[in-house]
């Protein structure tokens, strides 16, 4: 009887130490379902996460693929049409979810490096073109200088008035050329050419107005009230940048139009104003011309246009060099004016008119009425021989005035008094026949006695010639004898200059060598 319920009692342990651990298990095994559930999830949420990072990823891979293509195929070419047009802009990013990333910083960087590749070459193949032509200019001036030399003494040879105006449209065709090649040299970097002495900026003026075809229009009014000059060094320089700036002027306005040039003197300096009645020139011009005639460094040829045009980029490497300076703006006529300054320290200085007068071509300075005149009248005929007056060394020998005679009756001409002898070193050579002049009748008078040298008797005023003795003669006057007797004034001219033993003067064109 005792020993069932033992057993019983053995039983019922055991099923709950059996339960107890079964318990045990089943909650190891939910914690461990618990665990697997969680990280499978875990899983798989990585697993979308890399999926989504390699869907961007290969969306970022398109777009930078996408961008290098367009740096290759539109922003590169923009650049390089940029570096030679600044005007043209460069495109930016095609996807503006790359600004400011290290892909845009990269891109910029292979844009620089471009242009600064394109920049160095471009410098160094203009230095090349620029290199070439200054050689090929300055062989080709000289070469044009010469002809010129050989024109102006053929037009000293011959006498024939045919061969005469040959030879001069030949010297005005060897101008234009000289004009052009010289201009490309100083574009170029090379040297005007030329050196000369100080000369007055009227002279200077009118020299560059005769390098340019259609110089007859232009009008010249000098408006300075001292005689300024130019100092020798800046002579050609400024007269290559005012005869550049008229042929603009020329070029750009009708033939029929005249091209005004004034001459004014202020505290300070000199100025050079020219004015056009042509078709003007638009902002982006104008700023286009003020940067050329800045005379800015790094100039290169591809900036001169096609065909290249030289003349305010030569103008603006003058002014960089000399220290003058041009301004272009519209013109209150419709066209362009045009102000060449020329300050006075160091660029002008102030000529003595005694002792080396003025040209007689450079346009006589407006004076108020009743003042005094500070150049007279000229007669028509160089004087020659023993009464020749005396000229300095290098200046440009002018006709002298005859000294006014009151109106009381004239007396009769005097006797021809003996000569002075004349120096050892200066043999006088007879002198060739003068061609009349049309507004003043020469006086009789007697042959010279033997041994004197012929002297040239002073001519009466033109207020007292009969008033019709001009007509008659201009009227009766063919061509031919018109050129005969200029043919006799240009021999007498040569002899009395032989006679003096003096350099003829400088051309007034300002194109001679000196």
């Amino acid at each position: 009887m005792t020993s069932i319920p033992q057993a019983l009692l053995w039983c019922l342990s055991a099923g709950t130490v059996a339960a107890v651990l079964l318990a045990t298990l089943l909650v190891r095994v939910r914690k461990e379902r618990a665990g697997l559930r969680a990280r499978l999830t875990a899983a798989e949420e990585h697993n979308s996460a890399t999926l989504h990072g390699n869907t961007e990823l290969s969306a970022r891979l398109r777009a930078t693929e996408a961008e290098i293509r367009h740096l290759a195929e539109a922003r590169l070419p923009d650049l390089t049409l940029a570096l030679a047009h600044p005007h043209v802009p460069v495109r930016g990013l095609l996807d503006q979810r790359f600004d400011g990333s290290d892909t845009d910083e990269a891109l910029d960087a292979v844009l620089e490096q471009v242009s600064a590749a394109i920049t160095k070459e471009r410098t160094r193949v203009d230095a090349a073109a620029q290199s070439t032509l200054r050689g090929a200019t300055t062989t080709i001036q000289a070469l044009l200088y010469q002809v010129q030399t050989s024109l102006q003494t053929m037009q000293h040879t011959y006498d024939d008035p045919q061969i005469a105006q040959d030879l001069l449209d030949a010297d005005f065709l060897n101008e234009q050329a000289l004009r052009r090649v010289q201009a490309t040299g100083v574009v170029c970097g090379a040297w005007p050419g030329l050196t000369r002495e100080d000369s007055y900026l009227a002279e200077l003026v009118i020299g560059a107005t005769s390098r340019l075809r259609g110089y007859e229009r232009v009008q010249v009014s000098n408006q300075l009230r001292d005689p300024v000059a130019v100092v020798a060094r800046a002579v050609e320089p400024i007269a290559i940048t005012v005869t550049e700036l008229l042929a603009n002027a020329l070029h750009h306005s009708h033939r029929e139009l005249p091209v005004t040039v004034t001459l004014q003197q202020g505290n300070r300096g000199a100025s050079v104003i020219i004015d056009d009645y042509g078709v003007g020139m638009h902002d982006d011009e104008l700023k286009h011309a003020m940067e050329l005639l800045a005379g800015n460094d790094g100039l290169l040829l591809t900036q001169l246009g096609d065909p290249p045009r030289s003349g305010f980029a030569a103008a603006g490497q003058l002014v960089r060099q000399y220290g003058f300076g041009v301004h272009v703006e519209p013109s209150p006529y419709g066209g362009v004016r045009a102000v060449v300054y020329i300050p006075g320290d160091p660029l002008l200085t102030v000529l003595d008119e005694g002792a080396r007068p003025i040209s007689v071509m450079a346009p006589m300075p407006h004076r108020a009425p009743g003042a005094p005149r500070e150049r007279a009248a000229v007669p028509s005929v160089l004087p020659t021989g023993a009464n020749a007056p005396a000229t300095p060394a290098g200046a440009v020998p002018t006709r002298q005035p005859a000294p006014a005679e009151p109106l009381a009756a004239p007396a009769p001409a005097p006797a021809p008094a003996p000569a002075a002898p004349s120096a050892p070193s200066a043999p006088s050579a007879p002198s060739a026949p003068a061609a009349p002049s049309e507004f003043a009748a020469p006086e009789p008078h007697q042959p010279p006695a033997e041994g004197e040298l012929p002297r040239r008797r002073r001519r009466r005023p033109t207020s007292e010639q009969p008033p019709e003795s001009h007509n008659d003669t201009l009227n009766l006057r063919s061509p031919e004898e018109t050129g005969s007797r200029w043919a006799a004034l240009q021999r007498g001219t040569e002899s009395g200059r032989a006679a003096a033993q003096y350099e003829p003067p400088r051309s007034p064109e300002g194109n001679a060598q000196s």
